[in-house]
């Protein structure tokens, strides 16, 4: 009986504008948890829920209790909520900076250490998104960064994330939970060594963490992960992320990704760009040679076909949210925006490659 009324309660909410989040909030209790938030997708079997902090929730609705509907709208915990939240699942270690956009979870006393790093950032990334015409939309909620001192508290959290837990492990962005997780590798003192392991870190996953808060990428989909992973590895670059200050195609070069491809290339250079559009395969096969090739095909692409490849990401992230993106899909996308001869691309991509100092 309970089931069936949940199932009606939440059909109010789906039947005239499915898998659209925004239409209203409800608060539910699951195992043990309270939760506020607004209903993507149900099923008999699974319920999809966008959390008020920015996390996604996937359930089963038979271990939902007490739900009921609190609001006609949907609006985001403010900073305020959220920075309360925050201190209460921290702990007194732990401080909460704001800034315009970013809420940072960080040791006591290291607030100029961290805060605006992240907001300097994300206002780089609009920059440099905007300045190439990708439109991108104010984040819905405070973006969290969580910063570690701790190797052990760094990795109980990756752990309960279910991310598997590696020594090259230093950060990473988790679009569930809508945070980033960062091990900071000199506890606060870091020589400058230990530092740009630090700074690489943050550009790479806070590349992610706005693109997937603007709507450049979208939470709900399937992107292919050469794109995700292609953005993250081309804000490496000081021409991408300070792209007011350095701005020669010299500076965007991100060098450790092009020495990467380029021996790469040396061994296997006929058929990149279609493995890689086609699946997902060679990062769990040889994700040094995918990340490399991720970034050479973007940077080649943002070069010499920006209004393209602007196409294709409004393409992936306007796909309709929680459907399988097939092999036979992400071909048919890319040949539709890219065309359909491939070996001349791929061509077209060794040669560009070849001409960077």
């Amino acid at each position: 009986m309970r089931f069936k009324f949940y199932l009606l309660l939440l059909l109010g909410f789906l039947t005239h504008a499915p898998f659209v989040w925004g239409n209203g909030t409800i608060r539910l209790d699951v195992k043990g948890r309270r939760i506020e938030g607004s209903p993507l997708s149900w099923t008999n079997n699974n319920m999809r829920l966008l959390a008020r902090d920015g996390a996604l929730w996937s359930f089963n609705p038979a271990h939902v209790r007490n739900m009921q509907k609190v609001s006609s709208r949907f609006h985001s915990y403010s900073s305020a909520e959220m920075r309360s939240g925050l201190y209460q699942e921290f702990g007194k270690r732990f401080d909460v900076s704001g800034t315009g956009h970013y809420l940072i979870v960080h040791p006591k006393g290291e607030r100029d250490r961290w805060a605006n790093r992240f907001e300097n950032f994300y206002r780089s990334f609009v920059h440099y998104c905007r300045s190439r015409g990708i439109q991108t939309q104010s984040p819905p909620f405070p973006m969290v960064a969580v910063v570690f001192h701790k190797r052990l508290d760094f990795d109980r959290f990756v752990s309960a994330d279910g991310v598997s837990i590696t020594r090259r492990l230093l950060g990473y962005y988790s679009s569930t939970s809508n945070r980033i997780l960062l091990y900071d590798t000199g506890a606060g003192k870091s020589n400058a060594r230990q530092w740009q392991a630090n700074w690489d870190t943050i550009l790479h996953e806070a590349a992610h963490q706005s693109a997937f808060n603007t709507g450049v990428h979208s939470r709900f989909g399937s992107t292919p992960r050469w794109l995700v992973e292609g953005l993250g590895t081309l804000f490496e670059a000081k021409g991408v992320w300070d792209s007011r200050k350095y701005q020669q195609r010299t500076d965007r070069v991100n060098r450790g990704r092009l020495a990467d491809f380029r021996r790469h290339l040396t061994k296997q250079s006929a058929g990149v760009i279609a493995k890689i559009v086609a699946d997902d395969d060679l990062f769990q096969s040889n994700s040094d040679h995918a990340y490399a090739e991720s970034w050479a095909l973007t940077f080649f692409l943002t070069e010499t076909e920006s209004q393209k490849y602007k196409q294709l990401l409004r393409k992936t992230a306007s796909r309709k949210p929680f459907t399988n993106y097939h092999s036979f899909e992400r071909q048919k996308d890319f040949a539709d925006v890219f065309g359909k001869d491939l070996t001349m691309l791929n061509a077209r991509l060794e040669r560009f490659i070849k001409t960077l100092p």
